[in-house]
């Protein structure tokens, strides 16, 4: 069910009473671009920790937008085991024009190419987008409006109210008292704005909104008087539905927090990112000011691209790319409870996806992200429990058994493969860093650096030195592949990184260390008395300890003979 602007305010009860009753929420988010072009350090890498990895994302955030989220509300069906009805809906949202507020977004080329290529309506999300707003622009707005402190915007720019109001006037000029006519086509919040407009502009008519649009009424002074005192439909009560109406969105997602339901969702960072961003306030600079918001906003995170990481391999499953892959596995006679595992249903007003698949249309991915977990979910019980003694499923068993992939969200390209909301981050289980040295190749850069190893495998590469680099990837494999491959090159020798010993920090501090020693060792004769034990430290050019000795005054080391 696709749901625009026009529909919104009156889905709005539906909407809350079945997020009310749910036992689950799936998520999916489409955005008008990804990641900003930036180039160097300001790209994502495996070398970054999270909070590197936060501040970099960060800034692409902030310059795109959501343009369709799709969620589907997940409900046990009263009275039946294992069986389950997806009421899923896709909202095109564009960012709310009023008064000061107006958004600057920007679009990424790819992202527009990729989501045309599966049928995105680009006319629903531009004309018909449901307006939001965060909590910081909505404080804004609102001491605006009821301070009576606010401008006409580009929701219905100067041009267009001044062709609305000469359209009036003229009307006016030729109409008798009683008499009625129709502005079609202006329809919520701008709907409310066009009447105050018009009321404080002209003082002989009276406004009132009707479906086919506002209806405008010819009136006498005293009877303008007497609507304006009696009407319920006053002035401040029209601001409160203009503020209403312009939140938008953010009416719904308030609603989706206050009712702390589990949200699931796939590869789901930059959904969480988004949602912060354009929903409750911007981003913080600090990482765990970020992840200690998230938790209280959503204190049940379920990430399915996380679950299929770590019991994958498990479950003896092929590998697969994507979520619209695990789904066809998890309904294929792979499964060993295909036939015995839940019964997912859609709702009467969702049927488009009996029958057809629609790829990256956000409410179908909403919708395999809840189909996915719940199978995976009975999957592991019957793991746990065996085939003959499995308990009545239910959700929260099905919760039970997921625990421990609770609020652990997959995060792509950084130094740790998924960042932890309800707790500290754990360590990183990457492969190795490998560090290459360069000989006969001068001014060589980090781009031809990454091009040799290309065509072998995909590396992240970063400059220590002027001739050397160190390598890191995600794949064990490609580690012991490219160790083996170089192994013996005449100019590029790749080997373990180990700090102590190639890191240009411990090196110099080390050559600090080994010309006091020496200064100490020349100096010691003239001052030192005599003693019976004597100690050598051997340090070489590159400062790594190469021995250290110790002996009798009368058995001189090699050192220091």
């Amino acid at each position: 069910m696709d749901v625009g602007a026009d529909q919104f305010e009156q889905s709005l009860p539906l909407l809350q009473e079945l997020v009310l009753g749910a036992d689950f929420v799936g998520l999916d988010i489409e955005f008008t671009g990804l990641r900003t072009n930036l180039s160097g350090s300001q790209q994502i890498s495996l070398f970054d920790l999270p909070s590197e990895w936060y501040l970099k994302t960060r800034r692409s955030v902030q310059q795109f937008t959501i343009c369709q989220i799709g969620l589907s509300v997940f409900s046990s069906v009263e009275g039946e085991s294992n069986k389950y009805i997806a009421h899923s809906c896709n909202f095109f949202l564009f960012p709310t024009t009023f008064g000061m507020l107006d958004s600057e977004f920007s679009f990424q080329a790819s992202s527009v190419q990729f989501l045309n290529q599966y049928g995105f309506d680009y006319n629903k999300f531009l004309k018909n987008g449901i307006p939001y707003m965060n909590e910081e622009q909505e404080k804004r707005i609102k001491h605006n409006v009821l301070n009576g402190n606010w401008r006409v915007r580009s929701s219905l720019d100067k041009d267009q109210m001044k062709l609305v109001i000469n359209e009036v006037t003229q009307w006016l000029n030729l109409a008798e008292e009683g008499d009625w006519m129709t502005l079609p086509g202006i329809a919520g919040f701008q709907a409310f704005e066009v009447q105050l407009v018009l009321r404080q502009a002209l003082p002989n008519i009276w406004t009132v909104l009707r479906d086919q649009g506002v209806m405008v009424k010819k009136v006498s002074r005293q009877h303008r008087w007497y609507l304006e005192e009696n009407s319920c439909d006053r002035e401040s009560c029209w601001k409160e539905k203009i503020l209403l109406s312009a939140r938008g969105f953010s009416v719904f997602f308030q609603m989706l927090v206050k009712a702390q339901k589990p949200l699931v969702g796939h590869n789901m960072m930059m959904d969480l990112l988004h949602l912060h961003e354009k929903f409750f306030r911007p981003l913080p600079e600090s990482y765990s000011q970020f992840k200690l918001n998230i938790h209280n906003l959503f204190p049940v995170l379920i990430d399915t691209k996380s679950v299929i990481k770590d019991t994958w391999k498990e479950l003896n499953f092929p590998r697969v790319s994507n979520l619209s892959e695990a789904y066809e596995v998890l309904n294929s006679d792979l499964n060993p409870t295909k036939s015995s595992g839940p019964v997912i249903t859609h709702a009467s007003k969702c049927e488009k996806y009996v029958e057809t698949k629609y790829p990256h249309e956000a409410a179908y991915d909403a919708f395999l992200c809840g189909s996915v977990l719940l199978k995976v979910a009975h999957l592991l019980l019957w793991r746990v429990h065996g085939a003959g003694c499995i308990p009545e499923p239910s959700f929260p068993l099905h919760l039970g058994v997921l625990a421990p992939y609770v609020n652990q969200v997959n995060l792509i390209r950084a130094g740790v493969p998924k960042i932890n909301f309800s707790g500290p981050d754990y360590p990183s289980i990457r492969p190795p860093i490998l560090i290459l040295s360069v000989r006969r190749w001068p001014g060589v850069s980090e781009q031809q650096v990454y091009r040799e190893f290309h065509s072998l495998c995909k590396f992240d590469v970063r400059r220590l030195t002027r001739n050397q680099f160190l390598l890191l990837t995600n794949k064990f494999k490609d580690a012991r592949s490219i160790l083996k491959e170089y192994r013996g090159h005449p100019t590029l020798r790749v080997s373990l990184y180990r700090y102590w010993r190639h890191s240009p920090d411990v090196t110099c501090l080390l050559q600090v260390c080994g010309i006091v020693s020496t200064w100490a060792l020349v100096a010691w004769p003239a001052w030192a008395p005599p003693a019976r034990i004597g100690f050598c430290l051997q340090v070489d050019l590159s400062g790594h300890y190469q021995e250290f000795c110790s002996g009798l005054d009368e058995e001189v080391c090699k050192y220091c003979q």
